[in-house]
């Protein structure tokens, strides 16, 4: 089940950036976050507007980037 729906992209968000629902919360963001060892719970807790999905969403769109794949993402407007 792929959760790459929750990955928008908008030239006035975030200088067009990928970000989560639209919030002014990037994917990288979330992937650094996750690097640095902050747990699941920890930015749940830290950004309550994040859902357990939008890091699973954000982890599908950085696999499929780091495999060579070109991530389309959808317009927020």
């Amino acid at each position: 089940m792929s959760r790459l729906d929750r990955i928008t992209s908008d030239p006035q968000i975030c200088h067009g950036q990928p970000v989560v629902r639209g919030l002014r919360m990037p994917v990288q963001n979330i992937l650094e976050m996750m690097a640095s060892g902050m747990s699941r719970e920890e930015i749940l807790d830290d950004y309550p507007d994040l859902e357990s999905d939008d890091l699973l969403a954000a982890l599908e769109f950085g696999a499929l980037a780091a495999g060579g794949h070109t991530v389309v993402t959808v317009n927020a407007a």
